[in-house]
């Protein structure tokens, strides 16, 4: 799966696949020092979506996404709906 080039698609497409099969997907960080890259990675088995930046800024972007997703995989409630409300 090629990488997305725009975060707002790919923050998008993350929170959708996690709200439509949430015990399935799994989420991964990655930071090559040498290359100055960090890569975040939302898969199911069958969709696998992929984000590299070697921007400083984007690296809040996806610290916020990883803690909006997490806080979904261990609150109790209804997933639904749970996402736009932040």
């Amino acid at each position: 799966m090629p990488y997305y080039q725009v975060w707002e698609e790919f923050a998008r497409a993350a929170e959708k696949l996690y709200l439509t099969e949430p015990m399935k997907v799994r989420v991964v960080l990655k930071y090559r020092h040498c290359d100055g890259n960090l890569c975040i990675k939302v898969t199911d088995d069958s969709v696998c979506l992929q984000y590299k930046t070697d921007q400083a800024q984007d690296v809040k972007k996806i610290e916020k996404l990883h803690g909006k997703l997490m806080r979904l995989m261990v609150s109790k409630e209804s997933h639904s709906g749970a996402m736009e409300t932040d």
